[in-house]
């Protein structure tokens, strides 16, 4: 049993810390995305706005989830990586938010994307190598990301 509760343990700090950061950076964010959905022009396939709170969530669930495997994988260099650049990433999709959103830098926000796209897929193929199924859990992410890109480079050439 103790086993089965150390587990379910991780995976709630792991999906709280995920979904703490997101939620800040939606908190901090608001205001930009009213001004977004009453001004800005989208590109076709732009879900309605409530879609993205609801992905998100999941999204950041499942990264706490793969973080907290990974966290609770066997010590070792890939684990270490994982967990680093877990942060990191997590630190440029709270940012994302912020330059889209609230300063509406478009351009600059596609190339932090990108840049947040790479460091997905580092993570993804660090945590393959500490915990297979911590590493299949970020799949929907990556693809998440991969379509906001494409939202983000419409928005960006729109307006």
């Amino acid at each position: 049993m103790g086993e089965r509760k150390n587990v379910l343990l991780t995976d709630i700090i792991g999906i709280l810390i995920a979904e703490g950061v997101g939620a800040l950076s939606g908190w901090l964010s608001r205001d930009g995305v009213k001004t977004y959905s009453a001004t800005i022009v989208q590109p076709p396939l732009s879900p309605p706005p409530v879609v993205f709170p609801v992905v998100w969530g999941i999204l950041f669930a499942l990264m706490g989830i793969g973080a907290a495997r990974v966290w609770r994988s066997p010590p070792s260099g890939a684990r270490t990586r994982g967990l680093a650049i877990f942060g990191v990433q997590l630190a440029f999709n709270f940012c994302w938010s912020l330059l889209f959103f609230n300063l509406q830098a478009f351009g600059f926000a596609l190339l932090w994307l990108l840049v947040l796209w790479v460091l997905i897929l580092w993570m993804l193929h660090t945590f393959l190598l500490a915990d297979k199924w911590a590493a299949w859990l970020q799949i929907p992410y990556l693809l998440w990301v991969t379509f906001a890109a494409y939202l983000n480079l419409g928005v960006w050439l729109l307006n």
